[in-house]
């Protein structure tokens, strides 16, 4: 009998401990009524978060509603476009055609895209497979967004070869710049190398072994799947709906929906380095290095920036790039993340590798306060680091940006000669003009009133007021935009338009309205 009861004993002591080791770790205590503080403080109808942590989902769930003044819950199947946290699935699929022997990371592009070609040909010779990724190309921030961005009727093969046109901000490899376009041209080598379409290699070569089933790689099936978040924005200072980006030119930088279960896929697969549950793998070790290796430097000190103390301890000593992923440190650790923005859809995916740790937060409304405080607020938890109020801190910090951006436009308007009046009248500023990379900008005087229609972009239909001298004011008639712009006209010696520039009125206009890239050249009128 004392035999059998140690036995039994035995027994139950160690079914406790495997119970005890299978059992996922705690969520911070009240977390589900904490994250409706942080929903009601940012004003997010919806929100989907995963966590993932020693190899155990610890949360996959939806939080609010996909649609506002609806019931309809979010939940964890719920697709929210999570942007530019599609990056790391064309880096992926760049590796796995490496592993193929179809791709070398410091090979040029040309040699398997031939008709690739940017502006200086010195650097299409030289700009590697891995410098699509890394945002070192020279090209400046956001450069060629417009060709997209809002939904634009160019494919993404024509975008891509109107990169050629784009000048250079800095000379090659100098300095960073974040960048959409040479992603779309990663998609671009991709079809070369393969025959496959970037949305095809990707959803059965990483959607499918994942067991991302839910996941879309068309961003254009936002409208048609069924259980997908809406799209939220602040206009004129009230939430409201905006539509989402109707187009898939762009995939390769940000055309990836998701939800929370299926990201805790992706996180598993990206904290395994590459192994999938079934023990096979996606990709190799080596791939796994070199995602997350920092290729670009963007920070080697402790930044020097103004926000708040109460961010202080989200000062990093280093920020680099890696091959679609940011790379810096917190409170020690390596830290892996990225974040993704779209018309209506914010999200961050942070990996912290030696906790084995990974957070992704997907949100319905732009409100980037909102993902860093989630996040920032799980890390804390899962590392036992000191506890910030992140709430607070971000609210505190929203405040003061919000505070400079009024203060910049105030001190705009305050320099603007009133007197002034425009040059010509207004007949002498209508005409098309071109600019060498996005094309076609027509303006035309209807009703005494000077509108300005970008020729590849629908939605870029606006009213042009003046300003100051010959310097107007696009204001784009859907309003959802947020990117009213300056636009100045320059005169040539017989007073006749030489040329004219743009650039965005707001600081807080996002930067793929790369408006100051354009130069706008009258086209002259056919001879007859």
């Amino acid at each position: 009998m004392r035999r059998l009861f140690t036995l039994v004993l035995t027994f139950v002591l160690v079914s406790a401990t495997s119970a005890a080791a299978a059992a996922p770790p705690p969520l911070p205590p009240g977390f589900d009524e904490w994250v409706a503080q942080v929903m009601k403080a940012f004003e997010v109808p919806g929100v989907a978060i995963t966590v993932v942590k020693d190899g155990q989902v610890v949360l996959a769930k939806g939080y609010g509603v996909k649609k506002l003044g609806e019931a309809t819950p979010v939940d964890d199947a719920t697709l929210f476009g999570i942007a530019s946290n599609s990056k790391v699935f064309t880096a992926v699929a760049l590796a796995l055609l490496v592993e193929d022997g179809k791709l070398e990371w410091d090979a040029p592009v040309v040699r398997f895209m031939p008709a690739f070609q940017l502006w200086d040909p010195w650097v299409t010779r030289e700009l590697t497979v891995r410098d699509l990724l890394v945002h070192r190309s020279g090209l400046g921030l956001g450069a060629g967004d417009l060709l997209w961005w809002p939904a634009s009727t160019l494919d993404r093969a024509e975008i891509v070869k109107r990169l050629r046109f784009i000048p250079p901000a800095t000379s090659f490899r100098s300095a960073y710049a974040y960048d959409n376009v040479l992603y779309l041209a990663a998609g671009q080598l991709i079809e070369a190398v393969t025959g496959q379409k970037w949305e095809d290699f990707v959803a059965q070569r990483i959607l499918a072994k994942a067991g991302m089933t839910r996941s879309t790689v068309r961003y254009a099936d936002a409208l048609t799947r069924g259980n997908v978040a809406a799209t939220h924005a602040k206009v004129d200072g009230a939430l409201r709906l905006v539509a989402p980006l109707q187009v898939d030119n762009f995939n390769p930088a940000g055309g990836i929906l998701s939800s929370a279960t299926d990201m805790a896929k992706w996180l598993s697969v990206l904290l395994e380095r590459g192994r999938l549950p079934d023990g096979s793998r996606l990709y190799s070790e080596k791939t796994a290095r070199e995602l997350d290796a920092l290729v670009t430097p963007l920070v080697v000190a402790p930044l020097d920036d103004d926000r708040t103390k109460e961010l202080d301890p989200l000062r990093p000593n280093f920020v680099g790039y890696g091959l679609g992923l940011f790379v810096t440190d917190y409170r020690g650790h390596k830290i892996v993340a990225h974040t993704g923005g779209l018309p209506g859809f914010l999200s961050r995916v942070v990996r912290v590798p030696d906790a084995n740790l990974g957070i992704s937060v997907l949100t319905n409304q732009e409100s980037d306060e909102a993902f860093k405080v989630i996040s920032w607020q799980l890390t804390d938890h899962f590392l036992d680091a000191p506890k910030s109020d992140w709430l607070a801190a971000f609210q505190k910090e929203a405040t003061r940006q919000k505070k400079k951006t009024a203060e910049a436009l105030k001190k705009s308007a305050a320099a603007r000669d009133l007197k002034s009046r425009p040059s010509l009248p207004l007949k002498g500023y209508a005409a098309t003009y071109r600019d060498a990379w996005y094309g076609d900008i027509t303006l035309t005087l209807e009703k005494d009133k000077l509108v300005m229609r970008f020729g590849h972009t629908p939605s870029l239909v606006g009213d042009l007021e003046p300003w100051q001298h010959d310097t107007f004011v696009v204001r784009w008639r859907d309003r959802t935009l947020r990117a009213d712009a300056f636009v100045t006209f320059a005169l040539d010696p017989d007073g006749k338009v030489e040329q004219a520039k743009m650039r965005a009125v707001s600081p807080e206009t996002d930067f793929s309205f790369d408006f100051q890239d354009l130069l706008l050249k009258p086209v002259p009128a056919p001879k007859r």
